[in-house]
């Protein structure tokens, strides 16, 4: 997402920050914070509207003071000004609802460098506060032109787009448009305050044209995109839902969510989706497993 083609600097990222679970953090879901997220997202699915369930990628705001502290242990603090969402990945065991207590701790469970720079992979826990297990979350934390010299410990789980599925026609194709107030109401809803999403000034003197989306409000649109067209708008029946971040997204932006069935097994069918502005793919790699 950075037109920044630097040589890659060489930093020792710390291997004993590895495989440590930070302090839990607990969380009490509310109806009303359900239903401030939904109208935060554009979510036009009624339960999720009316908080009776929580959308999918709300279950990025019970985790969000725990995902990024492992990265600290890792990556060295200075190179911080460097790091993207790379990809986020849900694993769903099961709905969230009003009234849960959760608990969620994270840690990194290894890294990848690669040409234009180093991946941190981040595995999230969120469990009911009886220690039930209600998702799973892996996030990517991409650090741009900084040279890990080592690929360490282990990756996300893959999901891999499979280009040859563009020369067939999507099974559904849903319109979204970015609001002027996108990220304002985003960030209160969400509780992530970052200032390219809310200051242009900021944003311009971090080198972009004014604030930006955030990522996560981008996947919830596609979220809320699927479950609509082939999911009977039911979160309980999604088992997975996973995107990369592929360019930034604007306030005012025209996007397209486009999904084509990949197939099934074991009573559950996987489909894959993108997320584009024009010519430009927003979210790529997008995965999704419904059960049946």
């Amino acid at each position: 997402m950075s037109t920044e083609t630097t040589a890659a600097r060489v930093v020792e990222f710390d291997d004993a920050g590895l495989e440590t679970w930070c302090d839990e953090e607990r969380f009490e879901v509310t109806g009303a914070r359900i239903a401030e997220y939904a109208a935060a997202t554009n979510d036009p699915i009624v339960a999720h509207s009316a908080g009776a369930v929580a959308p999918p990628v709300f279950a990025i705001v019970p985790v969000f003071e725990a995902m990024m502290m492992p990265v600290i242990d890792v990556a060295p603090m200075d190179i911080f000004g460097r790091v993207v969402h790379g990809e986020q990945d849900f694993h769903c065991h099961r709905a969230i609802l009003p009234g849960d207590r959760l608990v969620s701790r994270a840690k990194a469970i290894g890294y990848t460098s690669r040409s234009n720079g180093t991946a941190i992979t981040i595995l999230i826990e969120c469990r009911g506060e009886t220690g039930e297990l209600v998702n799973e979350q892996y996030l990517t934390a991409f650090f741009r032109n900084i040279d890990a010299g080592k690929t360490v410990g282990e990756a996300a789980p893959t999901h891999k787009f499979d280009e040859r599925l563009c020369a067939q026609e999507p099974i559904a194709v849903v319109p979204q448009h970015v609001d002027d107030n996108q990220t304002f109401r985003y960030a209160s809803a969400s509780g992530d305050p970052v200032p390219l999403h809310l200051d242009e000034q900021v944003a311009k003197d971090a080198g972009l044209p004014g604030i930006i989306a955030h990522g996560l409000c981008t996947m919830a649109f596609a979220s809320w995109a699927v479950l609509s067209e082939v999911g009977g708008s039911e979160v309980r029946r999604l088992k997975r839902f996973a995107v990369r971040f592929a360019k930034l997204v604007f306030p005012g932006d025209d996007l397209e969510t486009r999904i084509w069935k990949v197939g099934s097994a074991d009573g559950v069918t996987t489909y894959a989706f993108e997320t584009v502005r024009g010519a430009d793919v927003v979210l790529s790699d997008g995965l999704a497993e419904i059960a049946d």
